[in-house]
């Protein structure tokens, strides 16, 4: 029995935080993302290897059937752990799958540098949903919770609007792709966000409001863009609205005040991807102040 699952990555262009409180967002899948592979294995054993884009292994473990059902969750799990998670949280959804197993061996392949935040993660619990045969959208709220947007952008081939609609995820398969895509890039700030942190951090912050219209009407506009003009003012407004919902200076203003072009935080403000409009190639700009990974939007997005 060998056996192959794939789930895109993603990346957040509208609605980042506020998507976890009923805002209507616009997501889309990468063409970057991860594979699980899965073969038989020893007795109530999952051998697992996890590598990188490199072919290099960043996790090899071996876990028993055992371990997975017996879980006990807490705070500050290790990798082994937090895998250790998922998996119980997977068997809970489907208490049959491993009692009907012998033992696996399990390996993963990521298509994008794991540090990149293109849905490490996310694909990794989609992929696991497939596997054990349960519902990905409530395997992350067990496990490590969110939106569920990244969820979404793992089962889809297209551009998405996904909200939450008394709790539940609604997806909205969309058609992003407008005449000034060779003016957009994405960039990475050289540093991973924890997504979980990110989200109790705005929880913290974030006040009462749950007027998200604006938001919303922001996402529709970006998404029907005519020109590059305008998709430009679009994604700067929004910059604007959210600096004092998480108090946080927008990215421009804090790294590339002097940069000919508007840019725009992605996901979890401060680190992870920006997306960049330019309507010349800013790859030498980026390079100069020291980040070296510039993807246009072609080369990134589904």
């Amino acid at each position: 029995m060998e056996k192959t699952y794939y789930s895109n990555g993603k990346l957040l262009i509208t609605g980042e935080y506020l998507v976890l409180d009923g805002a209507k967002s616009l997501a889309l899948p990468t063409k970057f993302g991860q594979y699980l592979n899965i073969s038989s294995g020893s007795l109530g054993q999952i051998h697992w290897t996890s590598f990188d884009y490199d072919q290099s292994v960043w996790f090899k473990e071996s876990i028993s059937f055992k371990e997975i059902i017996n879980f006990n969750r807490r705070d500050d799990l290790s990798e082994r752990e937090t895998l250790i998670s998922i998996l119980h949280e997977a068997h809970l959804l489907n208490p049959g799958f491993l009692k009907l197993s012998i033992g696996y061996t399990a390996s993963t392949v990521l298509t994008f540098p794991k540090e990149w935040g293109l849905g490490t993660s996310s694909t990794l619990i989609n992929n696991i949903a497939q596997w054990f045969e349960v519902d990905a959208f409530m395997l992350l709220k067990n496990s490590f919770g969110g939106s569920g947007y990244d969820i979404a952008c793992a089962q889809n081939n297209t551009a998405i609007v996904y909200w939450l609609e008394t709790g539940l995820p609604k997806v909205e398969k969309v058609n992003f792709n407008p005449n000034f895509t060779d003016l957009i890039y994405f960039v990475y700030l050289n540093k991973k966000q924890s997504s979980k942190k990110a989200i109790q951090n705005y929880y913290k912050k974030k006040g009462l409001t749950t007027d998200y219209s604006i938001i919303n009407n922001l996402t529709t506009a970006i998404l029907n863009s005519s020109s590059i003009e305008e998709f430009s003012n679009l994604i700067e407004k929004h910059e604007e609205i959210m600096c004092p919902i998480i108090e946080l200076p927008t990215v421009k203003d804090t790294l590339f005040s002097d940069f000919n072009g508007s840019i725009k935080s992605l996901g979890a403000w401060g680190g992870d991807f920006i997306l960049a409009v330019s309507k010349e190639n800013p790859t030498f700009y980026f390079e100069n102040k020291g980040y070296k990974t510039i993807i246009p939007f072609r080369d990134m997005i589904l």
